[in-house]
């Protein structure tokens, strides 16, 4: 639901002027990857046309999972339920 959510804000940034509708419409591709071929093929042909940038994005996402399962694992710890 989230990676459709920014899709559509994306489409709709691209006619409003006070978003930015092709970072809504690359995160809402890169939600939606493992889902959907179409969007990988769209990540394949970002990832050849900046390939600095989706490789950027691939490192953010992993430091993003580590530090939402460190969270969890620290909450669960104040919670004594270790």
């Amino acid at each position: 639901m989230a990676g459709w959510s920014l899709l559509a804000v994306g489409v709709a940034g691209l006619v409003l002027p006070l978003l930015n509708g092709t970072i809504f419409l690359l995160l809402g591709l890169f939600v939606l990857r493992d889902q959907h071929g179409w969007s990988r093929r769209c990540l394949d042909w970002c990832d050849r046309r900046w390939p600095g940038q989706m490789g950027r994005l691939e490192k953010l996402e992993a430091r993003a999972a580590d530090r939402y399962h460190h969270g969890f694992r620290w909450l669960r710890r104040k919670l004594g339920r270790a």
